[in-house]
């Protein structure tokens, strides 16, 4: 294909939405190691089953999980709740949200309580839940389900949530037009779980990934204005990839510099290249880092509603070129090339595959019996319209209930995994630096702090006994500095190098680290102090230098040398020929898109 005309010749973009999928996020369619004492895995495996059931009465018996009887899982799982819960005082009334409990034997989550949703909208949390940081994980492309040592519930008690209505298992008609009364309905159900469990006065965390980046901050923002300590306790909030601000800041406006990084995973020809390039510069969006990627930021951000068809879709136009380069690419996780594996949920990355003979795991009866689910067909990303209308008509959460809640909590982290293209790392810097929190525009100095992650167990092969049991192998977690961490005035960003979209999926150990981070029980997120879950450990006891990644690397021969160094200098270098990451975050709605499940 001749890129010169490529605005006459490329669309076929309606048929491409028709054949992928994105899951997570709601977009627009396109415009016309070490030994220790101490084994962090086998004091898991030998501790994992509960004492004794700590939520377990009258009440909520009829929510009971059996930890032993779910198919295919050959392992106790340990306490849990499931089912669902009217979003109203009515206990009959038909609008219910499914959700599923997991308590935690942690002593400091005595009084505390984190809720995970994932995005879409209409994508379900039990995703988070098998393949991000549930007691059970079941990875794409491998045998089975295996314990997860990295399982939130070591920390805090935790409960995953299918919500809008329409979401997974959830029932009832879709009356939500707008993240206003989206938030309302949690409230209603939340109000109803804490009766349930009795957790009057617990402290809440909510957190999430992609288009939570909507669902979460509002959420948090009515919590905070209920003003009702008993059930809204708020104590923080985190959110990974999430949408934002305006999309195509998020999107096409930062998609060239993420090819350049990222090259060798996406090697295209000459002329396609020369095209980008053309466009990234004629279509100023280079000149727009160049302006408001600086710290401080020089003002607030203009409007993109001017830009032509051909500059607003050039995120697409990358998408769909380098399919013919690496038919297997994953948006979610750029590095993934063929074959394609097979999914328990039916989505290895950016395609719908079920093999002959398989199985969408949450889709069969007898997992649905197991879990006090509707019999039902279960979608991982709902089909249908979880908003009425044309979709989700609120302001991007960026503009005031983002800030609102950072300013009130002083206690909001945003992470991002730098293998992400379906949400882009520099994206999402471009949307702090348009929002004001704790009075101020954006951050002020350049992120370059260290993100570290406690050496453990699980970070050496060799540690671990695999010998004996292989299958300790599928909860392998990276240490070290792995990236960069930045806090100012309540607001804490956080990069993951070896991560993709989901980053508990892809760096668990870093994950873990986050939420230990966001509840309290570390200092901040270069801190050497160990895993409380893994606490004799040794840990790096000299200096720990810069994070790394892309935000150090602007030019191919300089880093950044110190955190004092002044951010003009540092976006002098980054905006010549910047091969620095951008985050998607995309604020809208599922126009003209079509999920496959």
């Amino acid at each position: 294909m001749r890129w010169s005309s490529i605005a006459s010749s490329l669309l076929p973009l309606a048929a491409l939405a028709e054949s992928r999928s994105w899951q997570h996020v709601g977009k627009q369619a396109p415009r016309a190691a070490l030994k220790t004492d101490d084994n962090f895995v086998s004091h898991y495996l030998a501790n994992r089953q509960t004492t004794g059931s700590k939520f377990l009465n009258d009440n909520t018996t009829s929510f009971a999980v059996n930890g032993t009887s779910l198919p295919d899982v050959d392992f106790d799982i340990g306490e849990s709740y499931a089912g669902l819960l009217s979003i109203t005082d009515d206990p009959e009334a038909a609008e219910k949200l499914y959700f599923w409990f997991f308590p935690s034997e942690n002593e400091k989550a005595d009084k505390e309580i984190l809720l995970w949703l994932n995005g879409g909208p209409g994508c379900s949390s039990l995703e988070g839940l098998i393949q991000e940081h549930g007691p059970f994980i079941w990875q794409y492309g491998t045998f089975k389900p295996v314990p997860n040592p990295w399982s939130w519930h070591r920390l805090t008690n935790i409960v995953y949530i299918e919500q809008p209505i329409g979401t997974g298992f959830s029932q009832g008609n879709v009356t939500a037009s707008n993240e206003e009364d989206v938030a309302a309905q949690f409230l209603g159900f939340w109000k109803n779980f804490i009766e349930l469990f009795s957790m009057q006065g617990y402290k809440v965390y909510i957190t999430g990934e992609s288009y939570a980046g909507m669902y979460c901050p509002y959420i948090g923002s009515a919590m905070l204005d209920a003003n009702d300590t008993t059930y809204y306790d708020l104590g923080g909030l985190m959110i990974y990839d999430p949408v934002l601000m305006d999309d195509i800041v998020q999107t096409s406006h930062t998609v060239v510099p993420f090819v350049d990084y990222h090259t060798n995973l996406m090697p295209f020809n000459d002329s396609f290249n020369d095209y980008l390039h053309e466009q990234h510069d004629s279509c100023g969006f280079a000149n727009f880092s160049a302006t408001y990627l600086q710290y401080p930021p020089p003002g607030p951000q203009p409007s993109t509603s001017d830009l032509s068809d051909e500059c607003a879709n050039l995120w697409y136009y990358v998408y769909n070129e380098v399919f013919s380069v690496n038919p297997c690419f994953d948006v979610y996780q750029v590095a993934t090339t063929c074959p394609l594996l097979w999914d328990v949920l039916g989505f290895p990355g950016s395609l719908f595959y079920i093999p002959e003979g398989a199985d969408v795991y949450f889709n069969r009866t007898d997992v649905q019996q197991a879990i006090n689910a509707p019999i039902q067909e279960w979608e991982e990303c709902s089909s249908g319209n979880v908003f009425t209308g044309r979709g989700d008509t609120s302001d991007p959460s960026g503009y005031k209930v983002l800030p609102n809640v950072i300013d009130k909590t002083q206690n909001v982290i945003i992470g991002h995994g730098i293998l992400d293209m379906i949400l882009l790392a520099n994206g999402t810097l471009l949307s702090i630096q348009n929002m004001t929190f704790g009075g101020k525009l954006g951050f002020e100095k350049t992120p370059v702090e260290p993100f570290y992650i406690p050496y453990h167990a699980l970070s050496t092969a060799d540690t671990i006994g695999y010998e004996e049991d292989p299958t300790l192998l599928a909860t392998m977690a990276s240490a070290g500095v792995a990236g960069v961490a930045h806090t100012e005035r309540g607001l804490t960003y956080v990069s993951v190098d070896i991560s993709g979209h989901m980053i508990p999926q892809y760096a668990p150990s870093a994950a873990f680290r986050q939420l230990e981070f966001l509840l309290g029980r570390i200092s901040n997120l270069s801190d050497t102090t160990p895993f409380e879950t893994e606490p004799t450990a040794p840990q790096s006891t000299g200096p720990l230098g810069n994070g790394t990644g892309p935000y150090t690397y602007y030019d191919g021969s300089e880093t950044v040398d110190s955190a004092a160094e002044s951010s003009s200098s540092v976006q002098a270098r980054s905006v010549a020929g910047s091969l620095r990451f951008e985050r998607w975050g995309l604020v809208g709605i599922i126009a003209g898109m079509v999920y496959l499940l």
